[in-house]
């Protein structure tokens, strides 16, 4: 069955195109829009070109370019399937590392879009290529909430740094030695937004332990504790200058309502895929930890689970792969984690190990023996193996999609 290529160098404002036979040899190349009519356009060449060479087989690529070029990957499946059904047609959207990696096997290829698109056509004809597109858009449309809020998290993780920061201007002995559980609590944040480290040591102890009361909603087993050891942190706190107070405070409370937006926001995020979660039949839920959310990260990324040969598979696309380092009879015991792969799914994975070692007593032993394992970064390290753990059993779930039991239930 004779083959044709096509690549797409994809772009804002256009996209230039590559056509190519299954033995290298060009057959077209030219610029459409980035618009209905310009892919209306290209089915049209594809058609008249694969008609004319008597092509029953049809690959088509383009980078996963931002979302530059997802209108045209579902436009160009959706109408090739009803112009030519009986033609073989694959869509892949592929890995623009991996495709600049292909091109440097060829000597001082110039950087222009149609060198790139004939780049990509060669790829094509080369295989080792990924799953070819599946439209399944209720995962895409998950997609959308779940990387939302993985920026959002990213936002409110950098903020929240930024916001420590100035605390430590304003008062440094609570960034240094906080007596609350959490420093983003609402008791903290009332002595960091309503009293100076100076007001602190002035205030008498009935005073000071009334207030914690009050903004601790009497939560505190002994806070007369508390008290006098935000009055020694206080007394031994540098003092700010006066011409720094108030653009410190003001800055404090700016990031506060910052951060408190966008997790608002995040919550919104939280309700929407808890509906979309509903019409998506999945198991991964039966493990306690995983809830709707870290679920809904999970799916949205992996798609069709088929798309995966195994576990392993689907570690090395979450990156929770290490490399191998070997020669010889020689071979490294301290690797490096492949700085590759969806980092949307491997952060759900990681977020959901942490929630899950937390309920799940297998899990909580795994991460506590990898976290004594090493003297330096124990709990991060620890967290990323747990995760690459926890992908043996999502994979299984989803490809099942059995209930989960505790291997003391199995027992």
């Amino acid at each position: 069955m004779s083959q044709m290529l096509v690549g797409i160098d994809v772009s804002l404002q256009s996209h230039h195109v590559q056509f190519m036979d299954g033995d290298g040899g060009a057959l077209a190349s030219f610029s459409i829009h980035n618009n209905r009519q310009g892919a209306d356009t290209l089915i049209q060449k594809i058609v008249d070109t694969s008609d004319r060479i008597k092509s029953q087989s049809l690959r088509i690529g383009m980078e996963a370019t931002s979302n530059l070029g997802w209108h045209l990957a579902h436009y160009l499946q959706e109408q090739l399937q009803t112009t030519c059904p009986q033609k073989d047609t694959q869509i892949y959207v592929l890995n623009a590392r991996k495709v600049a990696r292909f091109k440097k096997g060829y000597d001082t290829l110039p950087k222009n879009d149609r060198i790139d698109a004939w780049v990509i056509a060669d790829h094509l004809r080369f295989g080792r290529l990924p799953h070819a597109m599946k439209d399944i858009i209720q995962y895409e449309a998950l997609q959308r909430l779940t990387r939302t809020r993985f920026h959002l998290m990213q936002n409110i993780t950098r903020d929240k740094t930024y916001f420590l920061n100035q605390v430590f201007l304003k008062f440094s002995g609570l960034r240094q030695d906080n007596p609350f559980s959490n420093l983003f609590g609402s008791t903290c944040l009332a002595v960091i937004q309503e009293l100076e480290p100076e007001q602190i040591v002035a205030m008498s102890m009935e005073e000071l332990v009334d207030f914690l009361k009050d903004k601790g909603k009497n939560r505190f087993d002994n806070p007369e504790e508390i008290a006098l050891y935000l009055q020694k942190i206080a007394r031994s706190s540098y003092r700010l200058n006066k011409a720094m107070a108030d653009p410190v405070n003001i800055s404090l409370a700016t990031m506060l309502n910052v951060i408190k937006h966008m997790e608002s926001e995040v919550k919104k995020l939280d309700k929407e895929i808890a509906k979309i979660m509903k019409g998506l039949p999945q198991t991964l839920t039966s493990v306690k930890g995983i809830g709707d959310v870290f679920t809904a990260g999970i799916m949205a990324e992996t798609g069709d689970i088929q798309r995966f040969k195994d576990h392993n598979a689907l570690a090395k696309y979450a990156g929770l792969t290490w490399n191998q380092h070997q020669s010889g009879e020689f071979e490294a015991e301290d690797t490096s984690r492949t700085r590759t792969g969806n980092k949307y799914l491997r952060y759900y994975l990681i977020q959901a190990a942490d929630s899950v070692r937390k309920h799940v007593p297998e899990y909580k032993d795994f991460y506590q023996k990898k976290y004594d394992e090493v003297p330096k970064h124990k709990h991060k390290r620890a967290l990323v193996l747990t995760a690459r753990k926890l992908v043996r059993l999502v994979f299984s779930l989803l490809n099942t999609r059995q209930l989960y039991t505790s291997p003391e239930r199995r027992g």
